[in-house]
């Protein structure tokens, strides 16, 4: 992976990231690079989630709107297994 795809890559997380907690309510984790992980994870749920259910092909991944539905459920995963 290049340098400019590894900024890519941060950076759509960071984007899935925060939108992911600003569409879930309630607390969630501080701190920008916990925001980046949570869209990356998320991402690779959405891949291997869409995937199993038939909606991206082996090697296909996830949309945007699918990372930040990943994230989405990281996020409330999080919160129950959390406590």
């Amino acid at each position: 992976m290049t340098f400019g795809g590894l900024i890519g890559v941060l950076v759509i997380g960071l984007l899935v990231g925060l939108l992911a907690r600003f569409i879930t309510p309630g607390p969630n984790p501080r701190g920008i690079i916990v925001t980046i992980v949570i869209g990356i994870v998320g991402a690779v749920i959405a891949t291997f989630g869409g995937q199993a259910l038939g909606l991206y092909q082996p090697g296909e991944p996830a949309t945007f709107i699918g990372s930040v539905v990943g994230a989405v459920v990281l996020l409330v995963l999080v919160r129950l297994f959390g406590r």
